[in-house]
Order: structure tokens, then C-alpha cells, then sequence
């Protein structure tokens, strides 16, 4: 981020004398957008694996996977975590691989939120 001088003004007026007026601008900012990572589901992934993946890759406590792993079985996808583009890209990529990995077909995704 650039930080800008203070503008610094003039305004002669007949009889105050010069004075000077500093005005500082502030540059708005705006918070970067977030990323869904969301997990969907498959046929032959097995539930333990979903769970296992859950608590590495998210942190999640035991029954906090279980829960999302009963809802990706049961609605399809599910919401894991909300995250930057890079954290968000990441998961997904470490997800994707250690699936890979262990030779299941999971799928994990991310879109803005």
C-alpha cells in the first residue's frame, strides 16, 4: 500500500494572513473476498476417510467431522470452512492430493462466497 503526503493548501485571504491547511486523505480499503472450500460427495470414498480428512486438513474435533461427513453423505456437498483465496486454494489442493494419495475419488472445491 502506497501512503500519500499530506496535501498541503494555501489560502491567501486579505487580511488572515497566509494560512496552511493539511488534509489527509485515507485510501479505502476493503476487505479481500473469502472462498467456500466445500467437500461433495462420492459412491466410494469411505465416511472414516472423510472424517480423517476433516480433522487433518480443517482442524476439526471428532464429532465436528462426523457431523460434516453425515451431511456431505446425506445432502451431497457441504461447507467446510470459509478461508482467503490462497488458505482456501491450499486446502483444497492438500485435500485433492491426499485423496489421490490413498487412491479415492473425493472431490473438494472452492467458489467465492
Amino acid at each position: 500500500m502506497i501512503a500519500q503526503a499530506p496535501i498541503l493548501s494555501s489560502d491567501p485571504t486579505p487580511g488572515d494572513g497566509d494560512t496552511d491547511v493539511v488534509l489527509e486523505t485515507k485510501p479505502k480499503t476493503k476487505r479481500p473476498p473469502l472462498y467456500k472450500v466445500m467437500l461433495l460427495n462420492d459412491d466410494y470414498t469411505p465416511m472414516e476417510f472423510v472424517v480423517h480428512i476433516l480433522e487433518r486438513f480443517f482442524g476439526l474435533n471428532h464429532s465436528q467431522a462426523f457431523e460434516i461427513m453425515l451431511t456431505v453423505h446425506k445432502k451431497g456437498l457441504a461447507v467446510v470452512g470459509v478461508f482467503s483465496f490462497e488458505v482456501a486454494e491450499t486446502k483444497v489442493t492438500q485435500v485433492m492430493d491426499f485423496a489421490r494419495r490413498h487412491q479415492h475419488p473425493l472431490q473438494c472445491t472452492m467458489e467465492k462466497e
